[in-house]
């Protein structure tokens, strides 16, 4: 896979979260919209889904770009078996509040890399546990207000003031929970024959 050093990185997602955190890597990318349809199937799971939409990301943009290395990545928020997506307003981002305290959710954060050219392709799902505490509705109502988390899965950000919704955070790749693994991309990306600390000397 050493041919793959010289190829272009694209990040399938539009999200300013994973964006930021692929930006700690110092090598250079791009970024394009994967126009993926992110309806989940029937009697499909979080884990399940949060894998498929990861691969299909990747995919749809590799078929833009073939000679470029895709990264895609998606995150569903597993509440007892029950997929929790963006609560896009404020009243379901209480619902959602009000369902998980005291409780814990599971972060299912799945990575994808894929490049066609060299049929590369590579998964890797980094589920992390949270529990929340057992916040009371004025918490709830102060929190969202302060920090409208409603991009976000679970409606909180755990980079930010959604940490003082916690009691634990367990996780062996660190980033995950904000929404893209790094330690695994990582891995994905060097065995696709990208060469991290090399390009990342000579990034801007």
């Amino acid at each position: 896979m050493a041919e793959n050093s010289s190829r272009k990185l694209i990040l399938g997602s539009t999200s300013v979260y994973r964006r930021q955190l692929l930006g700690r890597l110092r090598i250079p990318f791009s970024v394009q919209s994967p126009q993926v349809d992110e309806t989940a199937l029937p009697h499909e799971t979080p884990t399940q889904l949060a894998q498929r939409l990861a691969l299909a990301k990747a995919q749809a943009v590799a078929r833009q770009f073939p000679e470029c290395v895709v990264i895609g990545s998606d995150q569903v928020a597993d509440l007892d078996g029950q997929a929790l997506g963006k609560p896009g307003n404020h009243t379901r981002a209480v619902a959602q509040l009000q369902r998980m305290r005291g409780k814990t959710v599971v972060f299912q954060t799945a990575v994808a890399v894929v490049c066609q050219a060299s049929q590369f392709c590579a998964q890797a799902l980094a589920p992390v546990r949270v529990r929340f505490r057992a916040l009371t509705d004025a918490e709830i109502e102060a929190y969202l207000l302060a920090e409208k988390p409603y991009d976000c899965a679970g409606s909180a950000k755990s980079e930010g003031l959604g940490i003082a919704l916690l009691d634990s955070i367990d996780s062996d790749d660190p980033t995950a929970l904000v929404g893209l693994p790094l330690i695994r991309t990582c891995q994905m990306l060097r065995a696709a024959g990208i060469e991290l600390l090399h390009l990342a000397g000579d990034a801007p």
